[in-house]
């Protein structure tokens, strides 16, 4: 990157973040997220915090589920949230989240209008999640294990891993990743029973079931592993800032993909403090910073991407047409079903040692 255009965003940041601080009340933001998520990082809290005189306080969830039950039960407690744009439906449904006056987030104009124009972040005319990055499940591999990257999801199956493949520990997850090794549309599977078998079919190749990023590369380091499912931010920083032989691929068949977006909970005690944090998270100058120094998923703001190296992966892989092709983005699942999924992979993982 060409350090003026690097310099120009920076100086844009500087020049807004002054704005922040005459316009955010100084509060406490409490911010409900996932652990080591960008939202949490030292640096971006202090800048934040210093720019506007409001202090983040973080508290996290392991899963989408756990967000949505610190919801209900905390009211009143979070001014931002970090959701999953499938779970948005039923955080509206709720009256857990609330409307979002996006003419108070500067940054919002750079959104991406696919992103922007989700209709799982809107209702009603009203916008309840404001798009902040994105990424795909797809696979990543020990990259002393291949010659030469596999390109179909098949090479899970293939005997030659056996023992030495993983896969996330996530029902909906691991379903929607098989309706695609058969072909099938994640958000309309017609034939569950195809993927039931093709599943069942992985368990012997299995080493076990990750949770989080650690596990994976902790797995990778030690040489355990060859090839498993991983998200694709996770493999770029793997690859990028611990240095770990890890490649990720996006097969042929296709891959799963996420939108995530940060909400108002319902009973905020300082929007005005969580407007400013969401337009300091979606800032290309905060963004490129976290590409920098962590690794990142794939901004929704253009110009944030636009921000990047040319040759930066979040910019020319998961932004080529091919692989937009490929991907098929969550959308929501409705209680039946995810209870379906669940069941289904629990039947499943007992035939794991």
């Amino acid at each position: 990157m060409r350090m003026p255009k690097l310099t120009a965003f920076l100086t844009a940041t500087a020049v807004f973040a002054s704005a922040l601080t005459l316009a955010a009340r100084a509060d406490e933001v409490h911010v409900l997220n996932w652990k080591g998520y960008g939202a949490d990082e030292p640096w971006a809290i202090a800048a934040f915090e210093k720019a506007t005189g409001n202090k983040v306080v973080n508290d996290f969830f392991n899963s989408e589920q756990e967000m949505l039950t610190k919801l209900r039960t905390n009211p009143g407690l979070y001014d931002v949230v970090m959701i999953n744009a499938a779970f948005n439906d039923q955080a509206m449904a709720e009256k857990l989240i609330q409307p979002i006056d996006v003419s108070k987030i500067p940054n919002y104009a750079d959104i991406s209008p696919d992103k922007a124009g989700s209709p799982m972040l809107a209702r009603d005319g009203k916008v309840y999640g404001v798009p902040w990055v994105w990424g795909l499940t797809a696979l990543a591999i020990n990259e002393k294990s291949f010659e030469t990257p596999p390109t179909s999801i098949t090479e899970m199956w293939n005997e030659a891993h056996k023992g030495r493949v993983v896969i996330r520990d996530d029902a909906v997850e691991a379903v929607q990743f098989g309706a695609i090794a058969t072909g099938q549309n994640i958000n309309d599977i017609k034939d569950m029973e195809a993927v039931k078998a093709k599943l069942t079919s992985l368990m012997p190749q299995i080493k076990t079931f990750w949770s989080s990023e650690n596990d994976w590369n902790q797995m990778v380091a030690s040489n355990q592993i060859d090839i498993g499912t991983y998200w694709s931010g996770s493999a770029d920083r793997a690859k990028t800032h611990f240095k770990l032989p890890v490649s990720l691929v996006i097969p042929r068949e296709g891959a799963v993909a996420w939108l995530d977006a940060f909400s108002i909970p319902v009973g905020s005690k300082n929007v005005a403090g969580a407007e400013a944090f969401i337009n300091y998270m979606i800032d290309p100058g905060f963004y490129v910073e976290w590409v920098t120094k962590v690794g990142a998923p794939v901004s929704a703001n253009t110009k944030a991407v636009a921000a990047l190296p040319e040759d930066a992966f979040n910019r020319k892989v998961m932004g080529d047409p091919d692989v937009a092709k490929r991907i098929q983005f969550q959308a929501p699942i409705t209680d039946a079903q995810r209870e379906a999924y669940l069941a289904l992979w629990q039947e499943i993982k007992v035939n794991v040692k």
